[in-house]
């Protein structure tokens, strides 16, 4: 019998009558002859509060403590969703990551997963039961609960269907699909069929919030299809899949299209170093110090002065990380007799995604040349095959979207 598995996020879980939706579905398809397992994110954001909740009794919690308290929100959504399928008649069991076989490093609050143990989870499907499992969640070697990091919900539900070997991984959100960009800023994005793992993981890493990075990843690494589609309706969403799936699935791309998505991130800030020494080791001991903070840094620009004795380094970090990357880095330029440290949080970061760009030159000039006709100025650049990335100021990186989804003709249809 093949396994259907199903993701529901926060949204599409977040009041009983949601829960009584999900329940209803998941009954269909479980009724059309399919062993289901699902896979729920905590309801609404109870994870933040209890967050909020663990703040006012400390600033400084002890991460196994912490996993044991935010890994309670999946089980609250869990259990009433399978006491829901049974109210339907629906045979269901609620289990944890642990009791579902979800093994992990052992390290709190973002470990990654290192197997799936199936024993339990095939023996509940035997006898016939929905089995509705705690994402975000496992046990590592000492039998102790690990979560998986904010959004490791979607890695959880991909892990568990590549484990069970089911053909196609669906998640269900409160969007429909993957759009060529925000539809909130762009009313005329448009709906993608098909997505490859390269351009959702760049479009997911770059600010399109709709899929966690990680769950990506691993369904690249297992080529386990996800598809992503909404929790309200049964329209068909997007299929996440490797480029040769897409050619098999639809003789060709949708297009060939060197741009497929444009991704806009306001969540970032700009870090500059002046003056430092130009000399090797220097980025070494800069970027070495900030790794060592747990620092997470993206685009870095170098930039050499004409005496060529020294160098303006610039970098950009996520922006509640922006006080504690100013403090190291003035720590090091201190130490490496650099003139002075600025930084900046009023930016914003502009990217094309686009697997088409490999092939056909010229994405750069145009996308720069739409930036100059809007008068914006680009303050950093970064590429790679697939991507193009600028740094605008922020109440520039709406405009810059629109214009640019216009110029490479985003809205119209494939």
């Amino acid at each position: 019998m093949e396994v259907i598995v199903h993701k529901y996020g926060g949204t599409s879980v977040g009041t009983p009558e949601k829960i009584k939706n999900v329940a209803r579905r998941v009954k269909k398809v479980r009724d059309d002859g399919y062993e289901v397992v699902v896979i729920v994110s905590a309801m609404g954001h109870t994870t933040d509060e209890l967050i909020d909740l663990m703040h006012k009794v400390t600033d400084s919690p002890d991460p196994r403590e912490y996993d044991m308290l935010v890994s309670t929100g999946e089980q609250v959504s869990a259990s009433l969703l399978a006491m829901a399928l049974q109210n339907m008649g629906c045979p269901a069991v609620s289990l944890t990551g642990g009791q579902a076989g979800v093994v992990t490093e052992d390290i709190y609050k973002k470990a990654r997963i290192k197997e799936v143990k199936l024993d339990r989870l095939k023996k509940e499907l035997k006898a016939g039961k929905v089995v509705v499992i705690t994402g975000f969640q496992g046990v590592d070697s000492k039998g102790d609960i690990i979560t998986i990091g904010r959004g490791g919900s979607d890695t959880s539900a991909v892990a568990i269907a590549a484990a069970l070997k089911a053909q196609v991984c669906d998640i269900y959100t409160d969007v429909d699909g993957v759009y060529t960009t925000d539809p909130r800023i762009v009313p005329e994005a448009r709906k993608l069929k098909y997505i490859s793992y390269e351009e959702m993981l760049e479009m997911a890493s770059l600010g399109a919030q709709v899929l966690h990075p990680r769950s990506v990843e691993c369904a690249s690494i297992y080529n386990m299809v996800i598809h992503l589609r909404s929790s309200l309706k049964n329209d068909v969403g997007t299929y996440i899949m490797s480029p040769e799936r897409i050619l098999e699935e639809c003789g060709k791309m949708e297009k060939k299209e060197a741009v497929r998505g444009i991704a806009l991130d306001e969540n970032i800030a700009k870090v500059g170093i002046l003056k430092v020494p130009d000399k090797p080791g220097t980025a070494a001991k800069l970027f070495g110090a900030l790794a060592a903070e747990k620092i997470n840094v993206d685009m870095i620009v170098q930039s050499v002065h004409s005496s060529g004795t020294a160098a303006d380094m610039a970098f950009t970090v996520d922006r509640p990380e922006l006080k504690k990357a100013v403090e190291v880095t003035q720590k090091v330029a201190k130490e490496l007799q650099a003139e002075s440290v600025v930084s900046d949080s009023d930016v914003s970061k502009v990217s094309l995604v686009g697997i088409g760009m490999v092939s056909q030159p010229g994405t750069a000039s145009r996308m720069f040349a739409t930036l100059s006709e809007e008068k914006i100025n680009i303050q950093m650049i970064t590429t790679s095959e697939i991507k193009i990335s600028c740094v605008v100021k922020a109440e520039q990186g709406k405009r810059a979207v629109q214009a640019l989804h216009k110029a490479f003709g985003l809205d119209k249809v494939a």
